[in-house]
């Protein structure tokens, strides 16, 4: 899919990559706080929240009483593998057996056999010791020493010799034989497979990264694919993102058996004038693979994703990755883009404290992709950051903004929880003065907070859209959402014309945008969408419609800045509007967890508003007005106590954007 030759510096840099991950493993390296460590444990723990949640525990049980200060310092202190054996309790898992050692008992091996074909073999080995006194375990001539009740990862092969507290344990139990058969699989245009046993094993083609999605489905994408698999009954699914269905065959393949199964489309959004677009992708990102061109040029084909943003930025040191990438090819498509598929490169601006950026259409390079990292100062402000891509071209908004759900009722600080856990605080600041365009409302963290944070920032009078970005990240092959294919989550933007790079950025700027985990949703105002505005009267009666079209969806609301107007089952919902006060218009659609959601809440999708002006009067109510001003303070508090300040005009730069922000809402009273 992508056959142009990879510049120099790129290809120098994948090769760099590849050096730290042989190095220093998943990690890369990376400065050890505390969502590195989770990395390190990502292909084990599919669920990052079982990481956190096993840390909090662990910490707390060791060090009852500690603040929360002291609970993220300790958190970053806890053996992986340790946490790795307690977030398991006792699960075995296809990559990673275990040799459990209990207090008088021999050693005892747990492991689900893998089917082996040909050529080698390795796995983990969870080295579990529950007894209370130290055992040496050797594997491969090398020595390992437990600690009571301690744990070890390590590498083995089924002819690894291992010994427990002298006694010799077998690994032959990790493989079973199996004859090979070949399978071809032909859908007639690029999507993605799974090929999986009865035992969940899955199978790839040669070369393809063994992916896992955040449902722990093998997948890969291409069309008229060759596999060596087991002749064996296999189960064969194909799709092609979220305008497609899913369809299903099981067989058994023998010497040359072929598969032609190809999906039927769901809905047709470029047909209506929309694409679909994910604003936040990583090609690389630390990870147990190196990501490459050609991995984003199969994946964005294979699943149909219109607008594909591949950021370049840093974990937790200066590193930024895909910076070379960056810097060849800012402000073009990328050499595998089409008339229905664009890619471009981007950047994630971070700061962990006050909040990560997506950037798109960039046409050249910033100066600073990040501050605050390596105990850096965080400074400047993140509109410092917002201006500068600004003037490069770029759209931008803030991405995985909140982590904790919230409802419409919850005080700011309920939103503003503390630690540098990449919380997009300054939002509420950036979007008041107009630094940025959107908000990633579908993303891989809290989509509900998300959304109700979203609406206080319409309802105080800011104009954003709604956008998605998955954060999904091409070099891991197992970390639950983030190795799950880009565009699992997808804004939607009304385009005028042909769909390029500048014409998606101006329908995100002009709010003609909704954000999905799959469903399609409309929403028509007196036959006007998102984006629009409405000029009314008091009085005035409009008819307000939302449609969906989508399996998973179970429930539809229309919202304005008072809450729902109405509810109801899918597939149509109306509502009627008496116009009173300025206001907007929103819709949203959900659902229980299914299949085409792979966010852990289930589906979901929101509109950007359709905006009602009455006298010449925008929304800004003073309830939600109120909100911004209560977080502003609170804000400020954790940037009193928490920031990361070399000098005292670090601080007022701050003080002075705070400010500037609360002027602008309190201007917007009675306006």
């Amino acid at each position: 899919m992508c056959d142009d030759p990879i510049p120099p510096a790129v290809r120098d840099a994948l090769r760099d990559y590849r050096r730290l991950l042989d190095e220093h493993g998943p990690a890369w390296g990376e400065d050890p706080i505390t969502y590195v460590r989770q990395i390190e444990t990502s292909a084990y723990l599919m669920d990052e929240q079982a990481f956190w949640i096993t840390c909090l525990n662990l910490v707390v049980e060791r060090f009852p009483g500690a603040g929360d200060a002291e609970l993220e310092a300790r958190m970053a202190e806890l053996d992986p593998h340790e946490i790795i054996r307690a977030a398991l309790a006792g699960q075995v898992l296809d990559n990673l057996a275990a040799l459990r050692l209990a207090p008088g008992a021999p050693p005892r091996l747990e492991a689900r056999p893998q089917a082996v074909l040909d050529g080698p073999f390795s796995t983990g080995l969870l080295l579990d010791s529950a007894r209370d006194e130290p055992v040496t375990v050797t594997v491969g001539g090398e020595a390992y020493h437990l600690p009571p009740r301690g744990a070890r990862l390590v590498r083995v092969t089924p002819g690894t010799p291992v010994t427990a507290g002298g006694e010799s344990v077998s690994l032959a139990p990790l493989v079973r034989p199996a004859r090979p058969a070949t399978l071809r699989l032909r859908a007639g245009m690029p999507c993605r497979w799974s090929v999986t046993g009865a035992d969940g094993q899955g199978w790839y083609p040669d070369g393809a990264p063994p992916r896992l999605d955040a449902h722990r489905r093998p997948y890969f994408h291409g069309d008229d694919l060759v596999l060596t698999v087991p002749a064996e009954p296999l189960t064969v699914r194909v799709t092609r993102g979220m305008e497609y269905t899913t369809e299903e065959r099981t067989l058994t393949p023998g010497d040359g058996t072929v598969l032609e199964l190809a999906p039927r489309r769901l809905y047709d959004a470029a047909a209506r004038g929309w694409y679909g677009g994910d604003m936040h992708v990583h090609m690389n990102w630390t990870g147990d693979m190196v990501g490459t061109p050609g991995h984003a040029a199969s994946v964005q084909h294979g699943e149909d994703l219109h607008l594909l943003n591949l950021v370049a930025g840093n974990v937790a040191s200066e590193r930024v990755y895909d910076r070379e990438a960056l810097e060849h090819w800012a402000g073009q498509d990328l050499p595998w883009s089409d008339a229905t598929h664009i890619a471009r490169l981007g950047v994630e601006y971070r700061n962990d404290l006050l909040g990560h950026l997506y950037a798109f259409g960039v046409d050249a390079p910033p100066g600073r992709y990040h501050t605050g990292f390596l105990g850096t100062a965080d400074w400047p402000p993140n509109s410092e950051g917002c201006a500068e891509l600004r003037d490069l071209g770029a759209v931008l908004g803030y991405s995985h903004p909140f982590h904790i759900p919230i409802d419409a009722t919850a005080p700011p600080a309920f939103a503003l929880t503390s630690g540098r856990n990449c919380s997009a605080r300054e939002v509420v600041a950036d979007a008041a003065l107009g630094l940025i365009d959107s908000l990633d409302v579908l993303n891989h963290s809290s989509i509900h907070a998300t959304a109700v944070v979203y609406r206080h920032l319409l309802g105080a009078g800011n104009r954003l859209a709604a956008t998605a970005g998955t954060d999904a990240m091409l070099s891991f092959a197992r970390r639950g959402n983030q190795s799950s294919p880009p565009g699992w989550e997808r804004v939607y933007a009304r385009v005028d014309g042909p769909l390029t790079a500048a014409s998606f950025a101006e329908a995100i700027r002009r709010g003609r945008t909704f954000a999905t985990t799959g469903p399609w949703l409309e929403l028509d105002t007196a036959g006007l969408a998102p984006g629009d505005t409405l000029d009314a009267a008091p009085g005035d009666r409009v008819t307000i419609t939302a449609r969906t079209i989508g399996p998973e969806v179970a429930h539809l609301e229309i919202r304005t800045a008072d809450g729902v107007l109405a509810e109801g089952p899918p597939p149509e919902l109306t509502a009627e509007l008496t116009v009173g006060e300025p206001t907007y218009v929103v819709a949203v659609a959900s659902g229980p967890p299914h299949e085409r959601s792979y966010h852990h809440t289930g589906a979901y999708a929101h509109t950007s508003p359709i905006y009602v002006h009455v006298g010449g009067r925008h929304v800004a109510r003073e309830e939600d007005i109120a909100w911004c001003l209560e977080y502003l303070d609170a804000f400020e508090e954790i940037l009193r106590a928490q920031a990361t300040i070399e000098t005292p005009a670090q601080l007022t730069d701050h003080l002075i954007l705070l400010d500037e922000a609360r002027s602008t809402y309190r201007s917007r009273r009675g306006a």
